[in-house]
């Protein structure tokens, strides 16, 4: 091995200096990095929990509302007047259910009430009933609170009150949903 004149020596492994770089000739541009489609998925989840809440409402109304067969009063009073008319001078357990609301229409409960109003032809003479004009007082859009006097009179002139309070909804008209008295 012979030493070169400026007295280094070559070192192994590294070879002459690059060519200054030609134009058009050169590394290859670099890739743009990769992007995650983050948008795209968050948009997608997005969507999908939309069609699920959406549906799942819709579906819980659907389900948990009250559907009422056929059509009730056009106000409170007259769903309350109708109401007592079929139950005190009809005594009609099928007139009844078409004033009571669909969650309050229990068949057995209504039976029971007009049987314990036709009980009292047997325990009293001549058993009639009056009630006082059904006053409101209370309404929204939604519900009402009705009040009225029920009385009864017999032949041989006992009577009897009751003071009775409604409480009526609207669904697609008025209908009579409890009665406290």
């Amino acid at each position: 091995m012979t030493t070169p004149p400026d007295g280094s020596y070559p070192q192994e492994g590294f070879g002459p200096a690059p060519a200054p770089p030609q134009e058009g000739i050169g590394p290859a541009p670099e890739k743009p990095a990769r992007r995650r489609p983050t948008v795209l998925i968050a948009s997608i989840v997005l969507a999908v929990v939309v069609v699920l809440c959406g549906g799942g409402g819709l579906g819980a109304f659907l389900l948990l509302r009250s559907v009422e067969s056929g059509t009730g009063a056009p106000e409170p009073v007259q769903a309350v007047d109708s109401f007592l008319t079929a139950v005190y001078a009809d005594k009609n357990t099928g007139e009844v259910a078409q004033y009571v609301c669909a969650d309050s229409r229990d068949s057995a409960d209504i039976d029971a009430k007009i049987n314990e109003v036709r009980g009292y032809a047997e325990q009293y003479q001549d058993p009639k009933f009056d009630w006082t004009a059904p006053q409101v007082s209370d309404q929204n859009d939604a519900t009402a609170t009705v009040t009225t006097t029920v009385t009864l009179v017999t032949a041989d002139e006992k009577t009897a009150d009751q003071a009775l309070t409604f409480t009526v909804v609207e669904n697609n008209g008025w209908w009579v949903c409890e009665v406290k008295g």
